[in-house]
């Protein structure tokens, strides 16, 4: 039977928590001699590094790093992180890491058959330390997940143009490599970052929050290391739901002795992809409605020619017609520079396919505070990406929901940031498509789909 570093961990953790601890079984474990002496553990995601460190720790430090690891390949840290920096665009590993540490800490905490390293930072301490708030550690594990404290922490701001750190040059540097040990922040609390989208590190600041967290980051190993599958997404969605079944059925199983306590808040959540809940709206709302036609009788009545048995006849029964030829959609969008362009594109697209396979009729109106264009394309032929131009201003929803009234659709589609007043209100259905950063505005009415 093959064995690693971390095997007689791994069958404490069975003995103590056969349920939560037997989520272990579900993860790769693999030995690297490839790295730093001081390292111990540490994950990319889907599996478990074991560093030479490891081999000299107790046992029960040795089931406590497993336990740690384990639930953060359980709980989807890494993939989320990727996830948190396709949505921000700049997400602090170091932060995320200790944000990260800091609530598998503590759902740990209670157990006394494991042992976490000397200095781990527990959720408390950084509620305490970054934010002042100061509440038992089971209130804050119901309350708390990890995009929300890294949001609540992540202070960092952009250095002023004429500033000291806007004329020095960042490089590359001081970037983890696949399966290396990340760098620590550097001096005077500043820390770099790389600009994936544009290819260049830009450098920011940490405000009062980031700085004291980074203080107590500095007393942790950063594990959460990059993961071979991250260009995949598409399998993500499924992988976090067996991962929330897994914890479901771990949860249940060992009661108090369970590695996830009252772990709750940070439970991966599994969402539907926004282009499968607009293709269900507009496939709902596009769909021919039958209607009945009094002129034509109904396929039953034909078939039995009019007549129930030798004698009697039956009563009329209508027929069944599409109550209209070509379904009308109307696609709305705000030009004032609130959607960027990769967005935009994937928008589009899948607009573009829902549309051709329900042959309806496409109306697009643009504007910003009054309606600068208005374009109609018949079924199939519907592209935006040709339309849409980089916008400025204010924004006033109602001359555009006006001018959509005018052409009488079965549904409305409205892209924008919702940032502006509406004073019509159409009859027809309307839903409003919107970034990310603007997902807790209320819509003024009608249905909100954020796109992520």
């Amino acid at each position: 039977m093959h064995t690693h570093r971390g095997t007689r961990a791994i069958q404490r953790l069975v003995e103590y928590a056969p349920s939560s601890g037997g989520l272990a079984l579900w993860v790769k474990h693999l030995d690297r001699d490839d790295v730093s002496d001081t390292l111990n553990a540490a994950n990319d995601g889907t599996a478990i590094f074991y560093g030479p460190a490891f081999s000299i720790l107790p046992l029960t430090e040795q089931a406590g790093l497993v336990a740690h690891e384990v639930l953060h390949v359980a709980l989807r840290h890494r993939q989320r992180y990727v996830a948190l920096r396709g949505l921000l665009g700049d997400v602090d590993l170091q932060l995320f890491n200790c944000c990260a540490d800091a609530i598998v800490n503590s759902a740990l905490g209670h157990l006394t058959w494991l042992e976490l390293p000397s200095g781990a930072v527990g959720l408390d301490s950084i509620l305490d330390t970054a934010l002042g708030i100061r509440e038992p550690v089971e209130k804050s594990l119901l309350e708390w997940d990890l995009e929300r404290l890294y949001r609540a922490i992540d202070d960092r701001r952009l250095p002023h143009p004429s500033g000291p750190a806007a004329s020095r040059t960042p490089t590359n540097s001081g970037k983890a490599a696949a399966g290396s040990q990340h760098q620590g922040a550097s001096d005077n609390h500043e820390h770099e970052h790389e600009d994936e989208t544009a290819g260049r590190w830009t450098a920011r600041l940490d405000g009062p929050r980031a700085a004291r967290v980074r203080g107590l980051a500095s007393r942790i190993q950063e594990d959460l290391w990059p993961g071979a599958d991250e260009s995949r997404p598409e399998a993500e969605t499924e992988e976090a739901r067996e991962w929330g079944q897994r914890l479901a059925r771990a949860h249940t199983g060992d009661g108090t002795f369970s590695l996830l306590r009252v772990l709750l808040a940070d439970l991966p959540k599994v969402r539907t992809p926004w282009e499968h809940v607009l293709r269900t709206h507009l496939t709902r709302g596009l769909s021919l409605q039958p209607g009945l036609s009094w002129s034509r009788p109904s396929r039953s009545y034909l078939a039995n020619q009019g007549r129930v048995g030798t004698r009697g006849r039956m009563p009329w029964e209508p027929g069944r017609v599409s109550s209209r030829a070509v379904a009308r959609l109307v696609v709305m969008v705000d030009l004032s520079g609130s959607i960027d362009a990769p967005l935009l594109d994937r928008f589009a697209r899948e607009l573009q396919a829902v549309t051709r396979r329900l042959e309806a009729r496409v109306i697009v109106i643009l504007g910003d505070d009054r309606v600068t264009g208005v374009e109609i394309f018949e079924p199939g032929r519907f592209k935006l990406p040709d339309l849409v131009c980089d916008g400025g201003g204010g924004t006033d929803f109602t001359p555009l929901l006006r001018e959509a009234d005018r052409h009488r659709p079965d549904l409305g589609l409205f892209l924008t940031d919702l940032d502006g007043p509406a004073d019509f209100r159409p009859r027809w259905p309307v839903i409003w498509a919107v970034p990310v950063a603007n997902e807790q505005v209320e819509a003024p009415f009608g249905r909100k789909l954020v796109l992520g």
